[in-house]
């Protein structure tokens, strides 16, 4: 285990207003995630796992405390330097796959390079590597509304991929699949985690989800209240074709 966080919260509070009225998500919460591991963040719907996962990813600011990303603190950056670490280090993966429906799966996944402004020729290339690291190659030309559940998320995950980040943010990555779906996924997760060394932190109402992982950080209106590792993680068994969930 590296000596030094990839990720590191240290008191961190986010307070929500709506007129009058403030909610504490967060509240005080201080963690280490540190490179190569595989975290799962549980608890019951209010208990602010999406929104450490938010914090995380730098799509939002605390309102007290210092989020550090690869040591790098996040608190004084500004919006564009936020959206360079972002797109640099962090590759999301969402409940609903958050695919742009228009777009061939091709597209989809190349679209974080276009951002950072990189040439076509290598663009498609680095995204026909990542869909093949799904076992999606087959289905690059396909658009969203032609992929089962299961494919869409894969798609996804190859998205998250592309960039090269250090970091995978996956928020209920199973949430809207079935059971042999979402093992498909955690198979990808702990092929990834186990052969290129990736930190994936995944926010799961799904106990069982949750033991594919090697730790679990347990979360309950806004604080940590355990943290446990996981000794002998379920093992998951990719698929090389998803069927059509019900989903």
């Amino acid at each position: 285990m590296a000596s030094t966080p990839l990720v590191e919260a240290q008191s961190v509070h986010k307070v929500f207003r709506t007129g009058q009225v403030k909610v504490h998500a967060l509240r005080g919460v201080t963690l280490q995630f540190y490179p190569g591991e595989f975290t799962s963040i549980m608890g019951p719907s209010g208990s602010g796992k999406s929104t450490l996962l938010n914090l995380i990813g730098c799509l939002d600011r605390p309102t007290k405390g210092e989020i550090f990303i690869a040591g790098e603190s996040t608190r004084r950056l500004s919006d564009s330097a936020l959206a360079d670490l972002r797109n640099r280090t962090i590759g999301f993966v969402f409940q609903d796959f958050s695919l742009l429906p228009q777009l061939t799966a091709l597209e989809n996944v190349e679209l974080p390079l276009i951002y950072r402004g990189m040439p076509g020729k290598r663009r498609r290339e680095k995204a026909l590597r990542a869909l093949e690291q799904v076992g999606l190659l087959p289905r690059a030309h396909h658009r969203p509304a032609q992929l089962s559940g299961g494919e869409q998320q894969r798609v996804a995950i190859a998205r998250a991929l592309v960039g090269e980040p250090s970091l995978i943010l996956a928020d209920e990555p199973t949430g809207a699949l079935d059971s042999r779906n979402g093992q498909a996924i955690m198979a990808i997760f702990q092929r990834l985690n186990r052969e290129q060394g990736l930190t994936i932190l995944q926010v799961t109402h799904d106990e069982q989800i949750a033991r594919h992982s090697r730790r679990i950080v347990r979360l309950r209106d806004g604080t940590v209240v355990a943290e446990e590792a996981v000794a002998e993680p379920l093992l998951a068994q990719e698929m090389e074709a998803v069927e059509e969930e019900g989903a």
